[in-house]
């Protein structure tokens, strides 16, 4: 049986995953939801400091403090940045990387690199206006749907989205990725897509390729990007055949 520790994307905490999770430990596992500083039940921690730096500390320090091992991290939406940064600094204690949604960044990158320069300033601006100069709180879902499918959230789940997510603290978006940031040799990495992510996958971006071949595993799931809110057991499905 495998040990899981979930991290959740950007505006979520460990709530997110309690489905998931529950499935997991039905079917044997260890599973290990994480809220990160600023987040959730954590959010009177953050504070205009908080940043990629922290949110990798956090995930290092839960696996170390709990003295886990042969761990499967799960890295859903941003938790791709601040778990490709954690995934190279666990060693030995890292089983399995596995991308939810997401991918590995690469040394350098930061979570505004991946938005068109435009987006990248309007996300400034709010955060400047409202946000106090550090908090971006989640934007309506009109416009969320733009970059991202709400497929599988009725309006139930999204109103349990809405009244739960917690502003993201903003230098977790600005602050570059530092190295290493690359799994330790030997971990099994795997991607779970979900429909838009299959559809860039599918017609073969660039910089994509790579996690449709060899040492990648891909599994498809057809849902929206929040698959924990939508479609929890069988993501919980595809987790345990990954690690199966």
């Amino acid at each position: 049986m495998a040990t899981f520790v979930l991290v959740p994307g950007a505006w979520l905490g460990a709530w997110a995953w309690d489905d998931t999770a529950r499935a997991l430990r039905e079917r044997g596992h260890t599973a290990l939801p994480l809220t990160l500083t600023g987040l959730g039940e954590h959010v009177d921690g953050g504070g205009p400091r908080t940043d990629l730096d922290t949110h990798i500390a956090d995930i290092t320090g839960f696996v170390e403090r709990h003295d886990l091992r042969d761990v499967t991290l799960v890295a859903h939406s941003y938790a791709a940045a601040p778990v490709t940064g954690a995934a190279g600094r666990l060693g030995n204690r890292l089983e399995r990387v596995v991308y939810v949604d997401s991918a590995p960044f690469t040394a350098g990158m930061c979570m505004l690199d991946l938005m068109p320069p435009q987006a990248a300033d309007q996300l400034r601006h709010q955060v400047a206006a409202s946000g106090d100069g550090w908090r971006l709180p989640m934007p309506p879902f009109e416009v969320l749907a733009s970059s991202s499918s709400l497929d599988g959230l009725d309006e139930a789940k999204r109103e349990v989205l809405r009244a739960r997510a917690t502003p993201q603290p903003f230098g977790t978006y600005t602050q570059r990725l530092a190295g290493p940031a690359e799994p330790v040799p030997g971990a099994d990495r795997v991607l779970v897509a979900c429909h838009d992510f299959m559809g860039l996958l599918d017609a073969g971006v660039p910089m994509l390729a790579s996690l449709s071949m060899p040492p990648w595993r891909r599994f498809d799931l057809p849902t929206g990007h929040w698959p924990m809110l939508s479609a929890p057991t069988q993501l919980a499905d595809v987790l345990d055949t990954a690690v199966s």
